[in-house]
């Protein structure tokens, strides 16, 4: 089916676990850069700085703005790259992307930054930091927006519940991956995202 015909009202919990999964699993590849999603959670930056010292990319991009927290609030970008410092990864190796205010503006506005900073010719493997429940909605938003040679390494960060083998166990984070399969949908039939087959068994 197309997931603009998915009801995710009916889906039972294996099939939302297939679903939100299926499509965002690390491969342990290295890449050209890490794209870290907006967010004032320390869990993406640890886990951004956990593949920038094992070597996984030489570059980490922080994308986020303040636009979510208010106008005299720090950028999201900001605050995840002073943690990231703090965390021993030097400066001259963190990109600033301070304009996006959601998922697919991290995207477009990140574009423009990997293409000044590193070229998007340049560019053929980006690791994706996110949490886990918002990895769907970024592998989608990725593959409608991105230019199609690239490809990706999911790597959501490491929090002790909302992964695969346990997010139902977690009323948080269960209410999280409901809330983002409507949102996907949503999007979906609004034309943000791209339309195409899935499987949810």
């Amino acid at each position: 089916m197309k997931l603009s015909e998915l009801n995710p009202d009916t889906l039972s919990r294996e099939e939302m676990t297939t679903f939100m999964f299926q499509d965002t699993i690390d491969d342990h590849q290295s890449g050209d850069c890490i794209l870290v999603f907006g967010s004032k959670t320390i869990h993406r930056v640890l886990k951004a700085a956990a593949l920038y010292h094992d070597k996984r990319a030489p570059k980490i991009l922080v994308s986020g703005s303040a636009a979510r927290w208010g106008e005299d609030e720090e950028p999201e970008a900001i605050w995840m790259r002073d943690r990231l410092l703090e965390l021993g990864v030097p400066s001259k190796d963190i990109l600033l992307e301070l304009e996006a205010a959601n998922t697919t503006e991290n995207v477009l506005a990140s574009l423009m930054v990997l293409q000044r900073s590193i070229g998007l010719n340049h560019i053929q493997r980006l690791l994706i930091v996110s949490s886990p429940y918002h990895m769907k909605r970024c592998y989608l938003t990725l593959t409608t927006y991105m230019p199609d040679w690239i490809s990706y390494s999911f790597c959501s960060d490491d929090r002790e519940f909302g992964q695969r083998n346990n997010w139902w166990k977690d009323e948080t984070e269960k209410t999280r991956i409901v809330k983002e399969l409507h949102s996907i949908q949503r999007y979906v039939k609004e034309g943000i995202l791209k339309d195409g087959d899935v499987r949810v068994t």
